[in-house]
């Protein structure tokens, strides 16, 4: 039998989200690099950055992702609100379920994730939302490792 368990929303702030990577927030042009920038680890290979067209997510998850070789920054075009579930990075094959938070993120700024954050997502309520995606060339194809709650754990997560 699955166990439906909900995540509820959180308002992202720069402080909130620490745990898991930054939040980007507008910055005046000409502003001079500083920490509150993307502090970003792509040297292990080349960057790749793209748009990624998302369809009907919806807002439940039964798998998380991690990329260990990498930051990953990710944004939404248009203004569009988006959510995001995530657990910290950790030595350990599986997320710390008691850290796991889901986020309302505004349109207007983008997410950093650390090296090794678990992420769900992106999720929202539209039929349809372009993302920028920033990560390494070949993330999806030799950093991404997967644990599936609903084989391990028998969890489904409701973003409410």
């Amino acid at each position: 039998m699955t166990t439906i368990k909900h995540l509820n929303l959180i308002d992202i702030t720069a402080e909130n989200f620490k745990p898991y990577g930054q939040l980007i927030t507008p910055s005046k042009d000409g502003k001079v690099y500083d920490g509150i920038d993307a502090q970003l680890s792509l040297e292990k290979g080349i960057p790749r950055f793209y748009i990624m067209r998302l369809n009907g997510r919806g807002r439940q998850f039964d798998r998380i992702t991690r990329h260990q070789q990498c930051t990953q920054c990710l944004g939404a075009l248009e203004g569009k609100e988006w959510f995001m579930g995530v657990a910290p990075p950790g030595k350990e094959n599986h997320p710390d379920v008691t850290q796991l938070k889901a986020f309302k993120i505004p349109g207007n700024c983008f997410i950093k994730l650390e090296v090794g954050t678990w992420h769900a997502g992106p999720y929202f309520d539209y039929d349809t939302v372009n993302f920028y995606n920033l990560e390494l060339s070949d993330t999806n194809v030799v950093d991404h490792f997967t644990y599936n709650f609903l084989e391990q754990d028998k969890i489904k997560f409701a973003i409410v």
